[in-house]
């Protein structure tokens, strides 16, 4: 479930009685709310980390973060699923609290269920990290068992795959990188 209220700065939110396990965000001013998500989403976030991590610790150029919070500017504050960024660019926007002040090279974020979450992940965070100069974003899409890659081209981020179960899953932002994309996905179970 997600609402969202509209004309909210990262103050408004300080000030607020916010609910343990739920998820607030702010982009362009509207405030996301969502509960916290299921264990697939978690699931799928994890095998990025694994995945991105095992990579890094061949290549250190930088760090796999899960769940950083973002604040781009007051009215643009959110908390990806999971960002790589370059030590090189970590140094240069870390900031008091632990917070990121700034763009990571790499966003991903696991699509939630529900037509709320679906507009705030493909269209909304999709145009913030467009115009915040994120370099690549990943959005995994749980049902269809997909990641979409969409990387930053001539000053936008275009969608330029849609990577499948059989694919692979490699980036030029990380040398070396490679991937398949099934296992990023749990387990076919039956959970009736």
């Amino acid at each position: 479930m997600t609402a969202t209220i509209a004309g909210v700065t990262t103050r408004d939110l300080d000030e607020m009685p916010l609910k343990e396990g739920w998820r607030y965000e702010i982009i362009a001013g509207e405030l996301y709310v969502s509960t916290q998500p299921s264990w697939q989403h978690q699931y799928i976030c994890g095998r990025f980390i694994v995945a991105l991590a095992e990579w890094n610790d061949r290549s250190p150029l930088g760090l796999v973060i899960p769940a950083p919070g973002v604040i781009f500017a007051d009215d643009d504050n959110v908390a990806p699923d999971v960002v790589w960024i370059s030590t090189e660019r970590l140094t240069a926007i870390a900031g008091s609290g632990g917070h990121l002040y700034g763009a990571p090279e790499l966003v991903m974020e696991v699509l939630s269920p529900g037509r709320m979450n679906q507009m705030r992940d493909r269209e909304a965070k999709l145009d913030l990290y467009r115009r915040r100069n994120v370099l690549e974003y990943w959005l995994a899409d749980p049902e269809a068992r997909i990641v979409e890659v969409h990387r930053r081209e001539g000053g936008d981020l275009n969608l330029i795959a849609r990577l499948r179960e059989g694919d692979r899953l490699a980036s030029p932002l990380l040398p070396g990188f490679n991937t398949p994309v099934a296992p990023l996905f749990p387990p076919h179970l039956d959970t009736r």
